[in-house]
């Protein structure tokens, strides 16, 4: 049951009569308090950590249980945590406004316009991404401290002319939006609970990541072994990530790969395989800058470090495609219906690729990129290392 800082006077005359009939009433302590005039049965606080909560909700049945939740239970919510243990038939949910709705009725936004985030209990990183110039992004805060560390994440990545909106205790008596550039940033006493609404301005120079794949090479931190940019696009196009999925980046380099996979959908996974321990520490910092700290980082040498991971929906193998039973390995463990990619520029990776391709099945393209230089006082097109690369799809 979704419960706004207006408190009971919010409710519908259908949930305040549940409400009173319930056995046992979970919540935080702020939700227990603005129930308060209502709760006849038994109150609970969520316990740290909240599985604890879960169980004695269980141990209720059959009797009727209040979860109580701010706004929307299923908008960043406790909601969807209990409808993983519950059957959609023994539940049912009463939500009010949710937080990121009474911030767009506030400011006049469009929701399909607007980015949504939440920092509750999660890094800024993930931010990155959304900072589309001219763009508007509604976060829920984590706390009285999210707006400045906000404001200082906007201006070390070139966005300091964003406007931001701290929007506090939406909704109830104690309501405030205060505007401030995320420059100078000076608002104080935030209050804990608090919306944060941002108005993407790019100064020149700014940090922006495009939506494309095959993001510029220069963007990324590398030792020189990263995908280039236009064998990475073609390398994403075959790998064809959907929603959810899952990728094994082997040989992982720069991180390249794997960032771009993520990038193309929140709820993508990528386990980064590296053997080389000052390039697994580059693709970690590569996976902060570009907004995708989830990217796994797994230290270790193929076909051994394999083991134990979840399986594959699509395997790359940007490296290593050569050593033995790496290949096997690989192709052993992806899902069928998986895809499988690997470039090879020396002429043993090019052979195991030749040898998939007769084992396997798939197709095997050469790209090659040139690219202007200078010659002399002139001007021609040097050509870079041509890339072998064998795409196929598990039967």
């Amino acid at each position: 049951m979704g419960i706004g800082e207006e408190g009971v006077a919010g409710l519908s005359p259908a949930a305040r009569l549940l409400l009173g009939q319930a056995s046992l009433v979970v919540g935080g302590t702020r939700h227990l308090a603005l129930a308060e005039s209502l709760i006849r049965g038994e109150r609970m606080v969520w316990p740290s950590p909240m599985a604890g909560g879960v169980a004695a909700i269980l141990a209720r049945r059959p009797l009727a249980v209040v979860v109580l939740a701010s706004g929307d239970p299923f908008c960043d919510g406790v909601g969807s945590m209990l409808a993983a243990v519950v059957p959609a038939d023994e539940f049912l949910s009463i939500p009010v406004s949710s937080a990121f709705s009474l911030a767009l009725s506030r400011l006049g936004w469009p929701m399909r316009r607007t980015a949504s985030i939440s920092f509750c209990g999660r890094p800024l990183a993930p931010l990155a991404p959304l900072l589309q110039p001219g763009r508007n992004i509604i976060a829920l805060s984590a706390d009285a401290s999210t707006p400045a560390s906000v404001a200082r994440f906007l201006c070390e990545r070139g966005f300091g002319a964003s406007r931001l909106h701290v929007m506090e205790a939406l909704g109830g008596p104690r309501e405030r939006i205060r505007q401030a550039m995320a420059e100078g940033f000076e608002l104080a006493d935030c209050d804990p609970l608090n919306v944060l609404a941002i108005e993407v301005v790019a100064r020149a120079g700014a940090q922006v990541i495009p939506l494309s794949t095959g993001l510029p090479d220069e963007m990324f931190e590398h030792d020189g072994q990263i995908t280039k940019r236009e064998i990475r696009a073609v390398t994403l196009s075959a790998l064809a990530p959907c929603a959810g999925e899952v990728l094994w980046d082997v040989g992982c380099g720069a991180g390249s790969v794997a960032v771009e996979w993520m990038l193309r959908h929140p709820e993508n996974i990528a386990y980064g395989v590296e053997s080389n321990p000052v390039r697994a520490a580059r693709i970690a910092r590569n996976a902060l800058t570009f907004g995708v700290p989830g990217l796994r980082v797994v230290q270790g040498r193929a076909p051994g470090a394999l083991a134990g991971l979840p399986v594959p929906d699509a395997v790359f193998l940007g490296g290593g495609a050569h050593l033995p039973g790496v290949i096997e390995a690989a192709w052993q463990a992806l899902r069928p219906g998986g895809r499988m990619v690997a470039n090879g520029v020396v002429i043993e990776t090019e052979a195991a690729l030749f040898a998939a391709r007769e084992k396997f099945g798939g197709m095997l393209t050469r790209l090659s990129v040139e690219r202007l230089d200078n010659i002399g006082s002139l001007h021609g097109f040097r050509p870079g290392m041509t890339v072998t690369q064998w795409a196929a799809v598990k039967p």
